[in-house]
């Protein structure tokens, strides 16, 4: 039970001309002396999809036996640790979606749209490109996100282009630049028509989307050569507020604004940076770092749903076929640090033990960015337990072993209590090319009050989640 004097609405912003600021909940949201189940102050459940291609190294993620997790995490999933009681492990799906068509090769390096909806796209490279539904995380968003600010988040960690021509294998480039699509009105008796929606790159764009509502680029670009805060504009209305809460609830608000400030800090230093370097073609505002790259956007997806203004989101970590190598920074996982091979020439380790460990490196350093994103939910209070306790994140890949294009015994990894319907420190292992990635899609979404017949090529809810 919380006791406040004082009730402050959920749905509370301070705003001026270039800002719009959600506030996180407080203790003062709470009328005094309800219990917060029964109250508007409910924690609201969250979805995060997270999708990297090429699948993982075979021998390295597998927990074995089905039931409690081993007392030593495989080597991949070893910075899971501290969220162990969170994590579920699935190992023996089908993707089947992510198939190319019988007959055909290579075709399923352009199908990273089937992750979320479990239907092969239309083969096509034109504007008829469709995936067959909206992706369950739009689904979710319908239900749970028309409250807030943004009913949804989407993000790119690698630059997805604007192309929408031919990728290959005559497969239009939206299937593999986006993960999330949304439907579109469609008549009755032909496909479901759909639409991509567009992965950010720009942890800034990012950035002004939640929190500066309304400000013109000239006014972003001013205030980043005045090294001002957006926070500034409000700072009278800060300290009016502030006047009027709990030492509890201005602790949280100094957190909250100091952690604002802190990704302000390092929006700018990344945009500094980039101009420094002309010969990287990059836009400001994105660190040539992946490893500051992908920590700022999750860190922003934390405080998004710490203040709810979204509830889903959504991250694209890699597109298919992609080059890209990887800094591994010195850690407990990487103590001499290291640097990889470009991701899908390692994913064809031709069984090569050798190659296989070094394939294995670059699936561990990519969980442990999960890891990373997990442990900041879990720090975060949220009502009665914390962003993790009222989380559900599904990350996942189209293939198992990616040297051979196998399709099955496909990896997933939840993580997170999704408000106390997920119990975690499971392995859930299933019957090879029996179980397809759509049946763990109508499960997830019966998790958010989203209650399908099927999605894409489901046969059933899966069993044991």
């Amino acid at each position: 039970m919380y006791i406040a004097k004082k009730h402050v609405p959920r749905r509370t912003f301070l705003k001026s001309a270039g800002c719009t600021l959600a506030l996180p909940l407080l203790d003062a949201m709470v009328p005094a002396s309800s219990v917060l189940a029964q109250t508007a102050a409910t924690p609201k459940p969250r979805f995060v999809g997270i999708f990297f291609p090429h699948g993982m190294a075979p021998g390295y993620w597998e927990p074995g036996a089905d039931g409690s997790l081993p007392a030593k995490l495989p080597y991949i999933m070893e910075s899971l640790e501290r969220v162990r009681e969170h994590t579920v492990i699935l190992s023996g799906l089908w993707s089947k979606s992510a198939e190319p068509p019988e007959g055909t090769t290579g075709s399923d390096h352009w199908v990273a749209a089937a992750y979320l909806t479990g239907i092969k796209p239309r083969k096509t490279a034109g504007s008829d490109a469709t995936v067959g539904s909206p992706t369950i995380d739009q689904n979710i968003a319908r239900r749970i996100g028309q409250e807030t600010l943004l009913p949804s988040l989407q993000l790119a960690v690698e630059d997805p282009n604007s192309s929408s021509s031919n990728c290959g294998e005559g497969y239009s480039c939206s299937y593999t630049n986006s993960i999330s699509w949304i439907g579109l009105p469609t008549p009755p008796g032909e496909v479901q028509r759909t639409s991509p929606l567009p992965m950010e790159l720009n942890p800034q764009a990012v950035f002004e989307r939640l929190f500066g509502s309304g400000s013109t680029p000239e006014m972003r670009v001013a205030r980043m050569r005045q090294n001002r805060s957006i926070l500034d504009s409000i700072r009278g209305q800060l300290a009016s507020l502030m006047k009027e809460l709990g030492a509890g609830d201005r602790r949280t608000i100094n957190q909250y604004t100091d952690e604002i400030r802190e990704i302000e800090r390092r929006i700018q230093l990344a945009a500094k940076a980039s101009a420094d370097v002309p010969e990287i073609d990059l836009p400001p505002g994105i660190p040539e770092s992946f490893d500051e790259h992908i920590r700022l956007h999750f860190d922003m997806a934390a405080l998004a749903f710490r203040a709810d203004i979204t509830r889903v989101a959504t991250l694209l970590g890699a597109r298919d076929l992609t080059a890209r190598s990887y800094v591994f920074p010195k850690s407990d996982l990487f103590p001499s640090g290291g640097v990889s091979g470009g991701f899908h020439g390692a994913s064809h380790h031709q069984e090569d033990p050798v190659q296989v460990r070094r394939y294995a490196d670059i699936n561990r350093y990519h969980v442990s960015t999960l890891a990373y994103f997990a442990e900041k939910l879990k720090a975060i209070p949220d009502g009665d337990g914390t962003l993790l306790d009222h989380s559900l994140i599904m990350y996942g890949t189209n293939m198992g072993n990616s040297n051979q294009h196998q399709h099955y015994d496909v990896p997933h990894i939840l993580v997170g209590g999704a408000n106390g319907q997920l119990k975690g420190n499971r392995h859930l292992a299933y019957e090879r090319k029996t179980v397809t990635t759509g049946n763990l899609l109508l499960s997830i979404q019966d998790m958010f009050g989203v209650h399908l017949e099927q999605q894409g090529d489901s046969t059933d809810r899966l069993a044991k989640l």
